[in-house]
């Protein structure tokens, strides 16, 4: 099975085309080497994927049919995520009310409504 199939058959991204997109940019290595999405897939495998926040480790047990239910997944792919890892998904981003990211432009009105009700 294609790697970009198989990520997303194991709900590792949402569509197929991130998971394409993903190995294109290098966010994703098998068994430490950069790949392409049509790089197949064998038993063993160690898959590291960083999506978003987090970074993923997976063994490949098995390749399915098609895209797999949630309950399904660990009979196709082992998570070998560190738990601290997952923990970062919980973290909420804290961004204090006063501070204002550099480039945003202007503040709306409603920011200034919001920045004179703190004041």
């Amino acid at each position: 099975m294609r790697l970009d199939q198989w990520l997303w058959a194991v709900r590792v991204f949402k569509t197929r085309t991130w998971a394409a997109d993903a190995i294109k940019a290098g966010h994703v290595t098998v068994n430490g080497q950069a790949c392409k999405p049509a790089r197949e897939v064998r038993d063993g495998d160690m898959v590291v994927a960083r999506g978003g926040e987090i970074t993923r480790t997976l063994r490949v047990i098995g390749s399915p049919a098609s895209r797999v239910g949630a309950k399904l997944v660990g009979q196709f792919a082992e998570d070998l995520t560190p738990p601290e890892e997952l923990q970062k998904r919980r973290e909420p981003n804290f961004i204090p009310p006063m501070l204002r990211t550099r480039g945003s432009g202007r503040p709306t009105k409603k920011d200034r409504r919001q920045i004179e009700r703190l004041g």
